[in-house]
């Protein structure tokens, strides 16, 4: 819910054509835990997350649109920003900026009714999206029966955030970087010809993403790839993820780090306020000989009330770290939206 709308004219030209007055509006989240360790001793259980964000949009007399976004850290610094240019072609939305990674907005997209198994602290997690908050630019757009594409290319992967005028220097850590791509479709099972109609209620997500992280050494690529497949049906979710996260080589001679995981999820809508969900995550260490697998199991619960959302979640993890050992947390979280 917005908390500030102010008029103000914004002034982007875009060719020949002049802009509207716009909008721009504040809103963000505020969230307190409280975390238990079961295995392991509690120090201080409270926690805090914060975010603000800000939006402005406008439209041009061509009848494209331009938003602006720009979000903060939790400690209320810059965080990722971006801008938008809509209806391009009439069809296509292009956008600049640190925002909108295709493979990090679907690391895991199973169904919760409050964070993902690893989400709230058991055992470590292995995330996807390699260049998330990165400089690139990107488009979306919808293909036939393919769904809606999401692809982005980012020059330099040096994790640099120039302001205008400025480009950054060559190198990142010592040793040169090259570019990364990635890209994300989101395909309604229901539209596909033929079996669509058996279909309704299906989403299949996928995703892959690629970085040249360095042009010095003769060293491998790194990438993701995901597939995700998910199911609604009334008060009924249910998801399946498969994701393999290659680290590439960091040195020569050397081999790539590499992660195969899967994740279940189950949710069952009580009502449109309470819901309960079981995730399971389990993670394999593809290239650390004798490492085990870790695997998460959670039971989440969450309850909305308006604007805000009451969660708790009992998540068991074994072998968490690829090491023999176990880590059980108890989390109780109280977000509120603005």
């Amino acid at each position: 819910m917005k908390i500030s709308k102010i008029l103000v004219a914004l002034s982007f030209l875009f060719a020949v054509s002049t802009a509207h007055a716009g909008e721009l509006t504040v809103s963000g989240s505020m969230e307190t835990t409280y975390q238990s360790e079961t295995t392991a001793e509690t120090g201080n259980p409270l926690g805090m997350d914060k975010e603000l964000k800000f939006s402005g949009s406008t439209e041009l007399d061509n009848g494209m649109t331009v938003s602006v976004m720009q979000d903060t850290s939790d400690a209320l610094a810059f965080g990722n920003s971006q801008i938008s240019f809509g209806n391009v072609g009439g069809f296509a939305t292009v956008y600049v900026g640190s925002d909108s990674d295709p493979v990090d907005a679907i690391d895991d997209i199973t169904p919760s009714a409050y964070e993902e198994a690893n989400g709230s602290g058991s055992g470590t997690y292995n995330d996807i999206g390699l260049n998330a908050a990165q400089m690139g630019i990107g488009a979306k757009f919808d293909l036939p029966y393919l769904g809606a594409v999401n692809y982005k290319y980012y020059p330099k992967i040096d994790s640099q955030k120039n302001t205008d005028n400025v480009a950054s220097g060559i190198t990142s850590g010592g040793e040169a970087v090259g570019s990364a791509t990635s890209v994300s479709i989101k395909t309604d099972m229901s539209g596909l010809p033929l079996v669509g109609g058996f279909l309704d209620g299906a989403t299949l997500t996928t995703a892959y993403g690629e970085s040249d992280h360095s042009t010095v050494a003769n060293l491998d690529d790194a990438f993701d790839l995901t597939a995700a497949i998910n199911y609604v049906n009334g008060p009924i979710s249910l998801g399946v993820q498969k994701k393999y996260h290659n680290e590439g080589m960091a040195a020569t001679p050397g081999e790539s780090a590499g992660y195969k995981d899967t994740i279940i999820g189950i949710a069952y809508a009580v009502n449109d306020d309470f819901s309960i969900s079981y995730n399971r995550y389990t993670s394999y260490p593809q290239t650390r000989v004798g490492a085990p697998e870790q695997e998460t199991d959670a039971i989440s619960i969450g309850y909305t009330m308006g604007g805000m959302t009451i969660g708790f979640q009992d998540a068991s993890t074994d072998n968490s770290g690829y090491t023999t050992g176990d880590n059980d947390t108890r989390t109780l979280g109280i977000s509120v939206a603005f």
